[in-house]
């Protein structure tokens, strides 16, 4: 008889009801990182990767998924060497909680996140810093909301901002969606290229309520080891990079964990712009009207 035989037979009924292995199982498993999932967005495409290597990709203009988990705070990531296409390299600093370098960082760059010099403008490419705003999510596709948990990292200008109708940055999605009083793991999200920008900018709106056994799942994605790794790891530790020390250079250049990362103007403060005087505004339809009827459908 198999060693391992007592294991094959029917679980009791008190171990059937439990919906996952404990902390103590996990840590004696050992170290393995299995398949870390991440959607990238680099050149306005969809890409699908697993240990950073891609295994599918999706030129739709749209791609439809659930939120399940978030980072708590938008975080900071800064590399000292210039970008170069398709090598990922782990950040010289970062933040996780966008006020002070992580413990793990190799090359802090200054005590606070507030009195860095790479975070003044000009000191990255042309009048933008060169320490980047980025928020990390976890989600799975509509489709397959009991499947893979995937983690989608987001540059500044998918973040802030306030958008129009249909097409709105993350942060004023989610406080649209908030000021209805419902969860956003409870809606489908589409999510959107923003074709008249050029360089990858994501856009979100509602597409439909999740039904009540997808919600439930939802639910519990957000509580599986891979939601808190998509939420809490950098681009680099998903794919697995070694750390390396950082790159002496006169001035740092914006390097970023990913291509869709870099932004041809400063768009990392979520400040108010004033429209110009030349251009007069189309009427646009209250905020709370298009969910409203977004709601009735």
């Amino acid at each position: 008889m198999s060693e391992l035989a007592i294991l094959d037979q029917k679980l009791p009924a008190h171990l059937r009801s439990l919906d996952a292995l404990d902390d103590t199982t996990k840590a004696l498993m050992g170290g393995s990182s299995g398949n870390n999932k991440r959607i990238s967005i680099e050149g306005g495409v969809w890409r699908m990767l697993v240990n950073g290597n891609e295994v599918a990709r999706n030129e739709e203009r749209s791609m439809n998924v659930v939120i399940v988990a978030a980072a708590p705070k938008v975080s900071r990531t800064f590399y000292a060497g210039v970008y170069k296409k398709g090598v990922a390299t782990a950040p010289d600093c970062w933040s996780a909680d966008g006020d002070k370098p992580d413990a793990t960082a190799k090359a802090p760059q200054a005590k606070m996140c507030s009195s860095c010099p790479q975070n003044v403008k000009g000191s990255g490419q042309g009048d933008s810093r060169a320490c980047r705003f980025s928020q990390r999510l976890a989600v799975v596709l509509e489709n397959d909301v009991g499947g893979d948990v995937y983690q989608l990292t987001l540059p500044s200008q998918s973040i802030f901002g306030e958008g129009e109708p249909g097409k709105w940055p993350l942060q004023t999605y989610a406080k649209m969606i908030g000021s209805k009083g419902v969860p956003i793991t409870a809606v489908v999200t589409e999510m959107r290229f923003d074709t008249d920008s050029s360089t990858p900018k994501l856009t979100f709106k509602p597409a439909r309520f999740l039904e009540t056994d997808e919600f439930n799942l939802a639910l519990e994605q957000g509580k599986t080891d891979a939601a808190t790794k998509a939420i809490t790891m950098t681009v680099a530790q998903m794919d697995g990079v070694d750390s390396k020390p950082a790159l002496e250079t006169s001035k740092p250049a914006v390097k970023v964990e990913e291509a869709e990362e870099v932004e041809e103007v400063e768009s990392a403060e979520p400040v108010k712009r004033a429209a110009k005087k030349e251009e007069a505004p189309a009427p646009k339809k209250s905020l709370n009207k298009i969910l409203e009827e977004w709601d009735d459908e």
